[in-house]
């Protein structure tokens, strides 16, 4: 068997065989749901989001409170001048005073209170778009992670069947040298060349470590045995074909955009909260309450009787009006923040939406773009084969050199990794091109996935 057939030999088992057990791309994407610590913070945020609307219609309605209080009381009475009637009695008297009352503040107008309650509704929507971006970026990153494990390991089997081609080509270089066919340089152009693919091939391993850390860190488990893509693999023409339509999709649904919009609604909100802070505000208030008094020993009230159990009840319902005068310019200086944020949220609302058109030309032309640089690069590998396969047979009649060989089989494991890489990054555009629009889903995951079968 020839260097170019071992060679070819030596990759096609390395890229193709896959281990009993094999873990998918969707596998994964299911296992770092439940343990990616970012997505987790995302739904904790989702969660705590959702409790924003409750809060904010708890300012419309009533509040009642429960008040309750036990006392010691003990006064000391001495009159300081003569001749009293003898009603009047100087002396102490003690006891305890208990009571316990319920409180109402019913709001009748505050304006504050209904703005409140309109900003919790944008903010539960913002937490939602927030938690929508979280899981179309965790298939995402997943996906990344996942292909570039793939990527490492293509380099780490290109490298180690390189050498295995090299290693052939070193050993007849050395044949013929000892036989006088061939000159020294020969054997040491393929040395050298064999050195260096040696240290690549440490780097290689190096980078897949690195790489499968990565991935470990969305599953927290360490990768193993990733299918790869497999003949399943067939390039698709997004639909639709104009990249214009696509941006119009991103500017009605994509997650960030509405994170800013909703961002730049609550600030125009703020500011017609904080200008209200000059409003009256008008509550229905009401009261009912209990007292008891229970003397302590021999203690006398004022009126010269023994002190006696006293039990007193009280309620009371009306209006209360509060008009704020003066609060040191707080009030203003609120006012003037709200429209400096609502400047701010404005800006950030134009630049979401320059980033959402620049994310999702860039997706489309990356999904267009890759499809033609898998087919040239398919047809690249074939060139190359051939390449390779005439250089062998042009060395051995000699028209071709040794280093015409070894450039031959470098640019054949090139165009193999290229080819390689050009369909992960493929994949990855087709994934972020509906992130872009706001569809990313499991499902369109799972149709990436078909891709590793």
């Amino acid at each position: 068997m020839n260097t170019t057939k071992s060679a070819l030999l030596a990759w096609s088992i390395l890229s193709i065989s896959l281990p009993a057990g094999a873990v998918d791309l969707l596998e994964t994407y299911h296992a770092a749901q439940g343990q990616d610590s970012v997505f987790a913070a995302a739904r904790g945020a989702q969660q705590a989001g959702k409790e924003k609307l409750t809060q904010g219609r708890s300012t419309l309605l009533p509040s009642v409170t429960l008040t309750a209080n036990s006392t010691y009381n003990n006064n000391e009475v001495q009159y300081n001048q003569s001749g009293l009637p003898p009603t009047i009695v100087q002396g102490s008297s003690r006891f305890i005073n208990n009571g316990a009352a319920i409180n109402l503040v019913l709001p009748l107008y505050r304006q504050n209170n209904w703005q409140v309650y309109s900003e919790s509704e944008l903010q539960v929507a913002q937490s939602e778009a927030q938690f929508k971006n979280a899981e179309q970026d965790l298939i995402v990153r997943v996906a990344q992670a996942y292909f570039d494990v793939l990527a490492a390991q293509d380099a780490v089997n290109l490298a180690a069947a390189q050498k295995t081609a090299i290693a052939e080509q070193l050993a007849q270089a050395k044949r013929n040298f000892e036989v006088g066919s061939a000159t020294i340089t020969d054997t040491l152009e393929a040395q050298a060349r064999y050195d260096l693919v040696d240290a690549q091939a440490i780097a290689a391993q190096s980078n897949l470590e690195i790489k499968e850390r990565g991935l470990q860190q969305l599953t927290n488990a360490a990768p193993k045995n990733l299918q790869t893509v497999g003949r399943a693999f067939k390039l698709e023409t997004p639909q639709p074909t104009d990249a214009e339509k696509w941006v119009e999709s991103a500017q009605q649904g994509n997650p960030q955009l509405a994170i800013a919009q909703a961002g730049a609604e609550l600030a125009d909100k703020e500011v017609v909260r904080n200008r209200g802070g000059h409003y009256p505000t008008l509550d229905l208030v009401g009261s009912y309450g209990k007292n008891k008094i229970s003397p302590v020993g021999n203690g006398t009230f004022l009126n010269g009787n023994n002190a006696l159990d006293t039990d007193q009840t009280t309620s009371y319902v009306g209006v209360q009006l509060n008009i704020p005068l003066y609060q040191g310019g707080s009030i203003n200086s609120k006012w003037r923040e709200a429209e400096a944020n609502r400047n701010r949220a404005n800006a950030e609302l134009e630049s979401a939406r320059r980033n959402v058109d620049l994310q999702t030309r860039q997706a489309y032309t990356g999904v267009v773009n890759g499809m033609s640089q898998v087919m040239a690069l398919q047809q690249a590998l074939k060139s190359s084969e051939k390449l390779l396969e005439a250089s062998k047979l042009g060395q051995e009649v000699g028209v071709r050199t040794n280093l015409d060989v070894l450039n031959a089989q470098q640019q054949l494991f090139s165009t193999r990794k290229d080819l390689a890489q050009a369909k992960y990054n493929y994949l990855i555009s087709r994934l972020k091109l509906k992130a872009a629009t706001g569809s990313l889903a499991e499902d369109e995951l799972a149709a990436v996935n078909q891709a590793l079968h």
